[in-house]
């Protein structure tokens, strides 16, 4: 049984890697909009224990990507310098939208892997109860 539960925790780690990553892919898609915003960016870690690789994954630390900001020009804007121009953000909702769409596939590989085990894990008791 060992394996199986194994099994779950890495694809839950996944999911919630995964997850924790979709929330910061809509942060950046919320605030694209929002001048002097810098795009957030992570990686993901293997999670070790007793310094061997488990299998499973978590996110890592949260950066900001320092690609420069776009300049834009609205003389209007309260944010605008003398010659009329105001940063605004790094996010592109391109690159954005294409990560929402790589998060929700992996974590949905991820939960059929889980469903998997847990449906083997099942079969497994009910040949052991016979």
């Amino acid at each position: 049984m060992s394996d199986f539960s194994n099994s779950l925790s890495i694809a839950a780690s996944g999911m919630e890697a995964q997850a924790m990553r979709l929330r910061h892919v809509s942060e950046n898609i919320a605030n694209a909009d929002t001048p002097g915003y810098h795009r957030k960016t992570t990686a993901f870690e293997s999670v070790l224990e007793h310094g061997q690789a488990t299998g499973a994954v978590r996110l890592g630390d949260v950066e900001l990507d320092q690609t420069e900001l776009t300049r834009i020009l609205d003389p209007g804007h309260p944010m605008a310098d003398e010659n009329g121009y105001y940063d605004g953000s790094n996010v592109d909702l391109v690159v954005e939208i294409a990560d929402a769409r790589e998060a929700q596939r992996s974590y949905e590989a991820n939960l059929r892997m889980f469903d998997q085990a847990r449906q083997m894990s099942q079969s497994l008791l009910d040949l052991l109860r016979r």
